[in-house]
């Protein structure tokens, strides 16, 4: 069952991995860009570590790997717009929604079911 609330659109993007340590968030946020780029909606949901993404003041990781706050920054550019954040991983990490780096809206269990349910593409990075 849909909730009607769920945002609806073509593609979401679900980003589970950290900023550093992997490529995996990076190669996330472009499949995003490429999709935006091409006249997608794109929604994107920051679930589990990902959620660390979103956390201001970061800078390199280790061995220089390059940070994702510049990218994150140019996500209006690209009209994507629809910033979701696991609301149990904020919990767990600490952080509080409003000291995040972008707006991004708390979502439940239930509401992330329906916002999977909601767009045509599902990608989880």
């Amino acid at each position: 069952m849909e909730s009607q609330d769920a945002p609806r659109g073509d593609l979401l993007v679900i980003l589970r991995h950290p900023p550093h340590g992997t490529s995996w968030l990076r190669d996330g946020l472009d499949a995003a860009l490429v999709a935006a780029a091409f006249g997608q909606s794109v929604s994107l949901l920051f679930q589990g570590d990902g959620v660390l993404a979103l956390h201001p003041g970061q800078g390199s990781g280790a061995l220089g790997q390059k940070g994702t706050a510049a990218t994150l920054e140019m996500l209006g550019m690209y009209d994507i717009e629809a910033l979701f954040v696991d609301a149990d991983a904020l919990a767990r990490l600490e952080l509080a929604a409003d000291a995040l780096m972008l707006s991004a809206e708390p979502v439940d269990a239930t509401r992330t079911a329906a916002m999977i349910a909601a767009h045509r593409l599902v990608l989880v990075f």
